[in-house]
């Protein structure tokens, strides 16, 4: 049975362009069909089809090939479940064209400290974007999700509740909405 190599490439956002993972992994010898690709889902989510997709892929002898670490996970734990797994597959990893080894200790404290800056650059993230948001709310330029209904349609749907001549079922199909905002509605309108 022949060796395969399997690609994955990662991108967060659907806006960026999985373009040069793809051109790095062909240079590393994978070939276009074997390339498993996640758009607009973070590192951090282990539910990723993609990466589902090119660990099933793998078989006893093939080679798992990233750009970098941290396309393949975010956060420490993910990364040693994932080479725990693929260790157990009998399977290589392939981190920018050198071979991880499981078995040699400053292999495993590469990898280790590799996976903890791709943990610390996510919490830096998070950390920076939680900022933003302070910041935007405190000038007024967050203010979150606006409600579905108007002020108008507020004001009439806590009419016919106090009038309780409908169900919050019927309001909510009177007014074209979920129940859930029916009875957020009422409860913001009732304090």
């Amino acid at each position: 049975m022949n060796e395969l190599l399997i690609g994955f490439a990662r991108v967060s956002t659907q806006d960026q362009d999985l373009t040069v993972q793809r051109e790095a992994l062909q240079r590393l010898g994978v070939t276009a069909e074997r390339i498993y690709t996640d758009q607009g889902l973070t590192g951090t989510n282990r539910e990723r089809p993609g990466l589902r997709q090119a660990m099933a892929a793998c078989r006893d002898g093939d080679t798992f090939v990233v750009t970098k670490l941290d396309r393949l996970a975010r956060s420490l734990r993910d990364a040693r479940d994932i080479v725990d797994e693929l260790t157990a597959k009998n399977v290589r990893l392939n981190l920018g064209g050198s071979i991880h080894d499981p078995n040699d200790p400053v292999g495993r404290l590469l990898f280790n400290v590799l996976a903890m800056v791709a943990d610390f650059e996510s919490d830096l993230i998070r950390a920076r974007t939680r900022e933003g948001m302070q910041v935007a709310r405190a000038k007024g330029r967050l203010r979150g999700r606006a409600p579905k209904l108007s002020a108008a349609q507020q004001e009439l749907l806590m009419q016919v509740f106090r009038a309780g001549t409908h169900t919050s079922a019927e309001l909510s199909d009177i007014f074209k909405v979920s129940r859930a905002t029916v009875y957020r509605t009422i409860q913001r309108n009732t304090h």
